[in-house]
């Protein structure tokens, strides 16, 4: 090996196949179980612990929602070619249901046996119905009787009566019933309804008052009941003469991936509403049900499913631990992480309270300004940002990008504001953006209803890039602002997701943007870009072009590295690229959230190559690309993962960091990320990856989201002291 030629090596490493990649499912399946371990941690607010449980699961059923239903669907069309990590498609969907057992077991195994009894300590109780005392069970009586029996479906099947269809992800309970003339058993299906309270509150009232002796009420005591024991305790009011003899929770995810074949779609938003109503009907990929289930009710409910055996989780009540995030809301401060408190930028402050946003376009015109949320607050920055440009009367037009937006969105609420005042407002709205798709037909309407523009991108390619354009008169002719972000327009979760953004009246890349949307409301196929990097033409090019000159670099003795940060990172193409970089010497630092097909510190492969993985109270969501350059270090920020949905088929971008300071600042960022001395995951070349997160004498390591916000913080005093 040592005799190879660089070109032999690189020809060796080609033909070791899927030994060269990880399985992209079992490392997505190792990213949840990332976050288990957090639920594990007794070292982190008990709150928390609760709340990672949740995220677990919810996690978990979109993983088979998506992921396994398509593995499924491969199978049954015939499209079983072999993965990327070597495997067929039936051989990953037995790897992967093997783990994913293995983690719902231990999931629910960390309720029940560490989490449950630690918020019992603390006064938080999850009660099943026998063990509440007598009073509490006649309010609950009450509560049944007026808000959750007048909601209920009892469904029989017998033959007049054939087997109902269960919705994906809902809480049922099967019924066993027997007739007290004839003695004959029926099974019936009830129903959790959807829209109460996974876990109700056992001291309040049917009426939601406070406890029936509120004097003596304790504020640190909390204690809850499944919603489903609640109604098995008051089956006999659903079938009123019959005996019931046994009931079992169950629950059922199906495959609610869309497809829509957009080439044949005379209107795409019409096409899109009737596969969100096939949606409902797509077939089983799991079915989860109380281990304590009657045989005879499992077989019934496997054979009327349609389920195979390997896809049945039997795992303790209560099920669906989503509902968790119930009990992590409680107001205890002393058990859960630190109050966070976001501010303003120390750019967009000068001569305003730091809680308030100054004249946002003003201070554009002065500089760059590097964004970095939640540490800087997203309605002092980018919402005010497009707030103000819409009450401008010297903005003439503003052009936006929405995937996912929140329900009551400011900022379409500030495009409305702007195509009312008579502003050309264009809106790239993706009615595509996977389980937001029926939100994001509604917004669409909204804002065509307000005079809004609103286009779908171009067919076949979902739009996922994050941008915003606002063009302005002013005194020397038209000025353009830009907002390239990594995150999407969306309030509510720019207080819990970790992004970056670049707010800059740069003009090549104002022209960029302008070409950019053309492209999207028109027909502009061969436009080409001067500083942006826009999948699908340019972007995977551009990066392994850049990725082979600090190859080069490295080979003519030139300063080189490589500094990676993403949710994930699956595309062969770019893997291989940064394999050869180093095998030439680069050192390549990665750091990702998710799915991870990189196989680090391979010898003759990988050596030079780390990966890391940081979870914590935000989701880590940026996306920044760092190259050496030879002592000039060259930096993107931008929308992409480096998967092939974001590459070959999803309008993506990534724009440069101009200013020197700040690719100082992300060189920063990506360095603790990957310190030693930096609580973190480590992936190791066998695919399996180690918690490091206490120190050799047991210390915890630094808390990267912590230290980010306390620096944040520091700068913002300092601003305030110029």
């Amino acid at each position: 090996m040592s005799g190879m030629t660089s070109v032999e090596h690189e020809e060796q490493v080609e033909l070791d196949g899927g030994e060269r990649f990880l399985d992209r499912e079992t490392s997505w399946l190792q990213f949840n179980q990332r976050v288990l371990q957090l639920a594990e941690d007794d070292t982190l607010p008990l709150l928390e612990r609760a709340r990672f449980l949740a995220i677990f699961a919810s996690n978990l059923d979109e993983f088979f929602m998506v992921r396994v239903a398509g593995l499924k669907r491969r199978i049954a069309t015939g499209m079983a070619v072999r993965t990327a990590s070597g495997l067929q498609p039936r051989e990953q969907l037995e790897a992967i249901g093997a783990l994913a057992h293995e983690l719902s077991d231990r999931h629910a195994r960390v309720f029940q046996d560490a989490v449950r009894p630690l918020l019992a300590s603390e006064g938080i109780t999850v009660v099943r119905w026998d063990e509440l005392a007598q009073h509490e069970q006649d309010r609950l009586h009450e509560m049944f009787r007026d808000q959750v029996f007048p909601v209920l479906t009892p469904l029989a099947v017998d033959p007049a009566h054939p087997f109902p269809y269960i919705s994906g992800l809902s809480l049922n309970l099967a019924v066993v019933i027997r007739n007290t003339k004839t003695q004959k058993e029926h099974f019936a299906r009830v129903k959790v309804p959807p829209l109460l309270p996974r876990f109700i509150a056992v001291e309040e009232t049917a009426a939601g008052a406070a406890a029936v002796e509120p004097a003596h009420a304790d504020p640190y005591k909390s204690r809850f009941v499944p919603l489903e024991d609640i109604i098995a305790a008051h089956l006999d009011q659903l079938f009123p003469g019959m005996d019931v003899l046994a009931s079992h929770s169950f629950r059922v995810t199906r495959n609610e991936d869309l497809e829509v074949e957009e080439d044949d779609a005379e209107n795409l938003l019409q096409a899109l509403e009737k596969e969100l109503m096939r949606r409902r009907f797509g077939p089983p990929v799991r079915l989860e049900v109380d281990e304590d289930v009657d045989d005879h009710v499992l077989d019934l409910l496997v054979r009327e499913l349609g389920v195979v055996d390997s896809e049945v989780y039997k795992l303790p009540a209560p099920l669906d631990l989503r509902g968790l995030n119930l009990v992590a809301d409680l107001e205890r401060s002393e058990l859960r992480f630190p109050p966070f408190f976001t501010g303003t930028h120390r750019d967009l402050t000068e001569g305003v309270e730091t809680s308030k946003p100054g004249d946002i376009l003003a201070a554009m015109r002065a500089r760059d300004i590097l964004l970095h949320h939640p540490y800087d607050s997203f309605s002092t920055s980018v919402q005010a940002f497009l707030e103000q440009a819409a009450n401008d009367p010297r903005v003439l037009a503003i052009k936006q990008t929405l995937y996912r937006t929140s329900g009551d969105s400011p900022i379409v609420d500030a495009l409305i504001d702007a195509a009312e005042a008579g502003k050309q407002v264009l809106a790239i709205v993706e009615i595509k953006a996977r389980f937001d798709e029926q939100a994001n037909i509604t917004w669409a309407r909204k804002l065509e209803q307000s005079g809004v523009h609103v286009v779908y991108g171009i067919v076949g390619l979902k739009t996922h890039a994050k941008l915003s354009l606002v063009v302005r008169q002013e005194a020397d002719g038209l000025r353009r602002y830009c907002h390239v972000g990594t995150g999407n327009y969306n309030p509510k979760t720019a207080r819990l997701y970790e992004d970056l953004g670049l707010l800059t009246t740069d003009p090549v890349i104002g022209e960029d943007l302008t070409r950019l949307f053309n492209q999207l409301s028109g027909y502009a196929p061969r436009t080409r870009f001067k500083r942006l990097l826009v999948a699908p033409r340019s972007l995977r090019a551009g990066l392994i072009e850049q990725i082979e000159a600090e190859t080069e670099h490295a080979r003519a003795g030139r300063p080189a590295s490589i500094a990676i940060k993403v949710n994930s990172i699956v595309d062969e193409a770019l893997i291989d690229a940064l394999y050869r970089a180093s095998q030439a010497g680069v050192p390549i630092d990665v750091v990702v959230r998710g799915i991870c097909a990189i196989r680090p510190g391979v010898p003759g492969l990988s050596e030079t190559i780390r990966v890391r993985s940081v979870l914590g109270r935000f989701l880590e969501h940026s996306r920044v690309f760092l190259f050496g350059n030879g002592g000039e270090p060259i930096c993107w920020i931008g929308s992409a993962d480096m998967m092939h949905r974001n590459l070959d088929r999803r309008v993506e971008a990534l724009t440069p960091i101009l200013d020197r300071g700040h690719v100082a600042e992300l060189q920063g960022l990506l360095a603790t990320a990957m310190d030693d001395g930096t609580s973190s995951f480590h992936l190791g070349a066998d695919g399996s990856w180690t918690r490091h997160h206490l120190d050799a004498d047991g210390a915890p390591l630094l808390d990267l989201q912590q230290h980010t916000a306390e620096q944040r913080q520091r700068m913002r005093r300092k601003a305030r002291r110029r």
